[in-house]
């Protein structure tokens, strides 16, 4: 059994005898040097899975060595051994990039657990997470099953997105058997959907917090409270999509994190003109004619976002002062950290970020784009690189500095589809891949949630036999017409409008300054 290759470097390492013997009693083969030269010559032929560096030793001293080895062998781990507990050697070990250090006299558990820690982690935690998700499997699947109310279920999709990015960071084979579960809980999903849905449009007391419901729920209670409120929707974000985010700000906000329901059809035309006029569709269609467009227009589906807003102000008699800006490119979010002075005048500030759903649409269209986002791990990576080094950062670290309460959300999530439904339709019905309205509709009917009274819905009804259709789970519509190369370009692309956990149940946040409390 060989468990690594390490070497040990230290003036004194006829003392050391019994530890290295221990060592590699427990499968480690142990090289020794006695001083910084002799070590950086066995760097420059042989690649070590560890280096144990003693600090203080004649000739080169220890961060002298430290800082050589690493020019020869930047990935390699180092962990300084010493006998100074000083503050300055530790600073300029670890801003040296050490993996651990360890303080004389080391015993051989202490040298055991640094290796494990940084030779052996990754194994170590996958079989970890390997064999608690194998036992919460079954306790997962009963949850499912047992899934009756709308808290139920944001809580097994919490438990979801907490073993798939548990595992994501492992080499586990598990990964399939969560995907066959989430499967599994999309479909029992989808079932209480269609059996919930028209009761929550018509009974709005007693339904879950929708899309219609977020400013009055959450914005204008702080509103009244006297806070300046900012609110930040991420166009097409995910519950996994915050989730890594999240590691980002927790060193400068506090979290209350919830999750909400997006409406029908979860597209930004309809979820999102919904959180910002505080209504439905079909009532923002009625009401206020003049900033509603129907699917078959030509004309821009969200370009009345902040006339929206203005009326639900309006509606409930509020007096506040508001900003309305959307951000499609770097440039545009520049501009915007660089009012964040006039930004404070306001009571409330909306910010529409475009990215994530731009990113969606350019990894359907692009090839490069495909294989940089290959998978959901890599999707999310893109994510996080974006908003490290994008303007939002930017904006959360002036955030950081104000006494605003800030709303992170979106308008609805997406969904990597993969199983193809036939549907047919005239020239007029819309192109979403996850729903479909027209009045010449064809399709089989076990294979989707079909809406033929869009009114019960409140839906707008472009013709009197409107209905729409709306795709679960994993699946998307293709015409029969070229249907081999359409279903081939788009399986595997990530898809909104339907009904899945990831398109319905999307994150709602509220953050407050760490400077505030």
């Amino acid at each position: 059994m060989n468990n690594g290759l390490l070497l040990w470097i230290d003036d004194e390492i006829e003392l050391l005898k019994a530890h290295i013997l221990f060592l590699e009693k427990k499968g480690y083969e142990v090289e020794t040097v006695s001083n910084g030269q002799d070590a950086l010559d066995k760097c420059a032929t042989t690649t070590y899975d560890l280096i144990l560096l003693d600090e203080n030793m004649p000739g080169l001293s220890g961060l002298e060595t430290l800082s050589r080895i690493k020019e020869i062998s930047p990935v390699t781990p180092v962990v300084m051994v010493t006998k100074s507990e000083e503050e300055n050697i530790m600073d300029q070990a670890i801003g040296s990039k050490i993996a651990d250090y360890l303080i004389k006299p080391v015993n051989p558990t202490q040298i055991l657990l640094t290796l494990k820690k940084n030779i052996h982690q990754k194994e170590i935690v996958t079989e970890v997470a390997q064999t608690a998700y194998q036992q919460n499997f079954g306790k997962i699947g009963m949850q499912i099953n047992d899934s009756l109310t709308f808290e139920d279920w944001k809580e097994v999709y919490k438990r979801l997105v907490y073993w798939e990015l548990e595992l994501s960071e492992t080499d586990s084979n598990m990964y399939e058997m969560l995907s066959m579960q989430k499967t599994e809980a999309n479909q029992a999903f989808a079932k209480f959907i269609r059996k919930h849905y028209e009761d929550w449009i018509s009974h709005p007391e007693d339904r879950p917090l929708m899309s219609p419901d977020i400013f009055k729920t959450k914005i204008f209670p702080l509103l009244s409270q006297g806070e300046k409120v900012f609110l930040i929707v991420l166009d097409n974000f995910r519950y996994d999509q915050w989730r890594v985010l999240s590691n980002e700000l927790a060193d400068s906000f506090l979290f209350d994190e919830d999750i909400y329901c997006s409406i029908l059809p979860t597209a930004t035309q309809y979820a999102r003109n919904a959180i910002f006029s505080g209504l439905m569709p079909d009532k923002i269609a009625k009401m206020y004619p003049d900033l509603w467009v129907d699917e078959d227009e030509e004309e821009g589906k969200n370009l009345n976002e902040g006339p929206l807003i203005q009326t639900q102000l309006e509606r409930y008699r509020r007096k506040n002062t508001f900003s309305y800006h959307k951000v499609n490119d770097s440039t545009a979010a520049d501009k915007l950290i660089n009012q964040f002075r006039q930004l404070e005048r306001n009571d409330l500030n909306v910010i529409v970020f475009n990215f994530i759903d731009m990113l969606s649409h350019a990894r359907t269209e692009s090839k490069t784009v495909r294989e940089l986002a290959s998978n959901e791990a890599a999707y999310r990576s893109i994510t996080l690189s974006w908003f490290r080094h994008s303007a939002v950062k930017d904006l959360f670290r002036a955030l950081a500095s104000s006494s605003y309460k800030i709303i992170v959300t979106t308008d609805h999530g997406s969904i990597r589809v993969k199983n193809p439904i036939k549907v047919v339709g005239d020239k007029n019905t819309n192109t979403n891949l996850r729903y479909k309205l027209g009045k010449n509709l064809k399709y089989n009917v076990k294979d989707v949630f079909e809406i033929k009274n869009p009114q019960k819905v409140l839906l707008p009804s472009p013709n009197l036999s409107t209905a729409y259709i709306f795709a679960s789970g994993d699946s998307f519509f293709a015409y029969p017409n070229n249907y081999n190369y359409y279903v081939s370009y788009y399986r595997d692309t990530f898809q909104h409008g339907g009904i899945s956990m990831e398109e319905m149940l999307i994150p709602l946040i509220t953050l407050q300054s760490k400077k505030r409390t």
